[in-house]
């Protein structure tokens, strides 16, 4: 998988999406055929997502682990790679050390 360095044609939201006191932001892309993705960073902590349609999460710089719904085993995704969520369904994300920069396309 190839992750953009850049996205053209794009609108971004300017009011940011901001969890956890700031500790995970990011912005929604809006793109012309109607899809919808977001950018950010995920500062050093643990997090719980819910969510509600299916997330392809790429990770653009650093690293972290990833604890799935249902799943027992954490697998560690790094810059380059990515993770598919279920709709409907939740997921742990944890970061280390270091700003996890990422990249999260909606089904």
């Amino acid at each position: 998988m190839t992750i953009p360095e850049q996205l053209p044609h794009v609108t971004a939201v300017c009011k940011a999406n901001i969890y956890f006191d700031g500790k995970v932001v990011s912005h929604t892309l809006l793109f012309p055929d109607g899809t919808r993705k977001t950018l950010g960073l995920i500062y050093p902590g643990t997090y719980h997502f819910d969510t509600g349609a299916p997330e392809v999460m790429e990770i653009v710089a650093g690293a972290c682990r990833v604890l799935l719904a249902g799943d027992t085993d954490w697998q560690t995704v790094a810059a380059g790679s990515s993770f598919s969520v279920p709709g409907n369904s939740s997921f742990e994300i944890t970061v280390e050390d270091g700003i996890c920069e990422y990249l999260c396309s909606f089904a």
